[in-house]
């Protein structure tokens, strides 16, 4: 945006007089803006074309695109009602303006409101919180599921050292406890690379779900995240002492996991607490990167962010699964 004529002047005033909006400043270029909005210096964006005050005066019906932050639906509804209250506004000064140079005298051909208001929907078409929620609570629910499935394991395991020999299990085969990480990992993603691709391509599909990435366009992303998970769930192992307790506990915490994922609340409005939590949690960043391949096309390049986070997550936890596997085997090696 650049600096305004008079109408930019006159609009920007406008806008920036209602209860819900506030400017903040002009940018040079869109460049610009979007460096202001990663920042989270602004949530929105308004660009007022170079040509609008001379279309305005030529009579001309003139398009004023706004851009939107949607993590946060409350905020996306006042900042709505706030523009069409400036439009309309805008609308019956710039008509009786009409009217006056006219002498009063009233048209019957009418085209159109002097200021445009057009809704183009990019990341999710049908406007439904279902539809905008779903595609990350499916990644939420791969994460979910894995760690279910590990920490059961691992109960049924402490299970079968109770029932048969004391600290014995019959099923363990004695390797290091690097190959038993890798191992395990190796074979649970062999298991949930097919469940990924059912749940995050086949019930998109199935469900009319915002879908624009293919699979093997974000299939490297969920790769890592299933990795990072494999060794989460590795690690919280240590604290199944019965398969029972472990599917009370995950499923619980999986409404804990979906706020902390910055779906229903967004991210930047946690204290520090709970923001350092949520970078913990493999789903946080796979949610994130997921749903920007998925529903607006971008590239892995474009969550390099969120894909080295979720490497530092899988270095993190391959490391205290390793620790946690090193401890379990001293521990039974006493006990034998």
């Amino acid at each position: 945006m650049t600096a305004p004529a008079q109408p930019k002047a006159e609009l920007v005033r406008a806008i920036d007089a209602t209860q819900n909006l506030h400017v903040i400043g002009y940018a040079s270029d869109m460049a610009e803006a979007r460096r202001a909005w990663h920042e989270k210096k602004c949530y929105a964006v308004l660009e007022i074309p170079a040509d609008y005050a001379r279309r305005i005066g030529r009579g001309e019906s003139v398009s004023v695109p706004f851009y939107q932050d949607m993590s946060l639906l409350l905020r996306y509804r006042q900042a709505l009602f706030a523009l069409t209250d400036v439009q309309m506004h805008e609308a019956s000064s710039i008509t009786a303006s009409r009217l006056a140079a006219r002498g009063g005298i009233i048209s019957t051909v009418v085209s159109g409101l002097p200021v445009d208001t057009y809704a183009g929907i990019m990341g999710d078409p049908t406007q439904g919180f279902a539809s905008f929620v779903m595609p990350g609570v499916l990644v939420l629910i791969l994460q979910q599921s894995l760690i279910l499935g590990i920490c059961m394991l691992a109960g049924t395991a402490r299970d079968r050292r109770r029932r048969g020999m004391p600290g014995y299990d019959m099923l363990y085969d004695g390797a290091g406890p690097v190959a038993t990480v890798l191992g395990k990992s190796l074979s649970y993603l062999m298991i949930y690379i097919p469940i990924s691709y059912y749940a995050l391509s086949v019930i998109p599909h199935m469900f009319s779900l915002p879908h624009v990435g293919e699979f093997v366009d974000y299939m490297p992303f969920v790769f890592v995240m299933l990795l990072a998970t494999c060794f989460l769930g590795q690690t919280l192992q240590v604290f199944a002492r019965e398969r029972e307790s472990s599917m009370l506990v995950i499923v619980f915490t999986s409404v804990v996991f979906l706020f902390l994922s910055g779906l229903t609340w967004p991210r930047y409005a946690f204290n520090r607490f709970w923001l350092m939590v949520s970078d913990l949690i493999p789903a946080t960043w796979g949610v994130e990167g997921f749903i920007r391949i998925n529903s607006n096309g971008a590239a892995i390049s474009d969550v390099a962010r969120y894909y080295y986070a979720l490497w530092a997550l899988a270095g993190l936890y391959f490391v205290t699964a390793v620790v946690i596997n090193i401890a379990l085997s001293s521990r039974r090696r006493m006990k034998a």
